[in-house]
């Protein structure tokens, strides 16, 4: 097993096209490969002992994404070698990691919700601006990147509605908008000539009339957090989910 490891390795680098950080995480999985063997030779491995092996090392504590991606050098090392007609079979092709566990997203509490939108900054255009955000990404759960995508153009006043022109995969969708973020849109759209912003652009604007950025959104959600002493990281996909909870 060592020999066959020693010499995949050799051609691997070789090829020029495998990264540093590609070529050592290559080198710890066949390590690892050569520990499951015990000296025997990659001919005398079978599924069942790649799949036990993997059972163990999770149980060991190994992370889901570490034995996937030692999974994927196993498969690359025997198909090299039923390549070369060294193995009948590659013996980890159908064995699979374990998934990794799905960690929900914490959604905000209804008074937490309040808190948030009610914890208001400094009166003025930015402070007005700031609740419009909160507003309208908690009443139509809208990603972070569409909230900063939206234009004026984007507001139906007649029948309350946002269309997102920037949704994911570059779909287009109309979204409901509540009577309070309305209300705060509105607000926000009395003092958003004082930034600088025109009529047709940017509906959520920086103090030089630039599009706000994600991260300047994520910044002002953080900083309402704050002021509003709510505990942990609020972040806009909290708000989005808080929406659909």
């Amino acid at each position: 097993m060592k020999a066959a490891a020693a010499g995949f390795l050799r051609e691997t680098e070789r090829g020029g096209t495998v990264a540093a950080a590609s070529l050592a995480a290559l080198r710890q999985d066949l390590a690892a490969l050569e520990r499951l063997a015990a000296g025997r030779g990659p001919e005398q491995l079978k599924a069942a002992d790649i799949r036990g092996f993997v059972v163990a090392e999770n149980r060991r504590g190994l992370a889901p994404a570490s034995l996937r991606r030692m999974l994927s050098s196993w498969r690359k090392f025997f198909g090299h070698l039923a390549d070369q007609g060294l193995i009948a079979a590659n013996p980890a092709t159908g064995v699979r990691a374990p998934r990794a566990p799905r960690t929900l997203v914490k959604a905000l509490s209804p008074d937490e919700a309040r808190q948030l939108l009610e914890a208001g900054g400094a009166d003025g255009a930015l402070a007005r601006r700031d609740l419009a955000l909160l507003e309208t990404a908690y009443s139509s759960a809208l990603r972070v990147s569409e909230l900063v995508g939206l234009d004026c153009g984007d507001l139906d006043w007649n029948e309350h509605t946002l269309t997102v022109r920037h949704g994911k995969g570059g779909k287009q969708r109309v979204v409901p908008l509540g009577a309070k973020a309305a209300a705060a849109l509105r607000a926000w759209l009395d003092v958003r000539p004082q930034l600088g912003g025109k009529p047709a652009g940017p509906l959520f604007i920086n103090r030089r009339g630039g599009r706000l950025t994600a991260r300047s959104v994520q910044l002002r959600i953080k900083a309402s957090a704050q002021r509003a002493g709510l505990a942990g990281d609020v972040t806009p996909h909290m708000l989005r989910h808080s929406c659909a909870s």
